[in-house]
């Protein structure tokens, strides 16, 4: 199966530069807007516009609200996503191509979104890369 971004999602994604160990990549949507099922490696994620998305995986969901102006860290995962907010989702995505240093422990859920806090006061820990958007 084909997992790469660009090519399962070629009307959201374009790469907009790569050389030998990074591919940087641009996301644009729409409110409605889903994405088919695909692969991103540890990337770090910076948006553009501030928006709402649903990423799943696995069986598993994750409602996002991203404020403009952030970068994020993005560890590797598979998901597909949907723009379930009311403005357009703009983002860049720096892929790095060298490995992981550390896999995921056995047993360990994949991550699903991006992880780190910006503040004390961000909705998204690093402790718990699931966590969902306050009510």
């Amino acid at each position: 199966m084909q997992s790469d971004p660009v090519v399962t999602n070629p009307q959201f994604y374009r790469v907009i530069f790569e050389n030998e160990r990074v591919r940087v990549l641009e996301y644009l949507d729409r409110p409605g807007d889903e994405t088919t099922p695909h692969r991103h490696p540890d990337s770090v994620m910076f948006t553009l516009t501030a928006f709402t998305r649903r990423l799943t995986t696995g069986g598993r969901s994750v409602d996002l609200e991203l404020p403009e102006g952030v970068a994020r860290w993005l560890p590797a995962q598979e998901h597909a996503g949907a723009n379930i907010g009311e403005t357009a989702t703009h983002t860049i995505f720096v892929e790095l191509k060298e490995p992981a240093p550390d896999p995921l422990a056995p047993g360990s859920p994949e991550p699903l979104g991006p992880v780190g806090p910006l503040s004390p006061a961000d909705p998204l820990s690093p402790a718990d890369p699931l966590s969902p958007v306050p009510d």
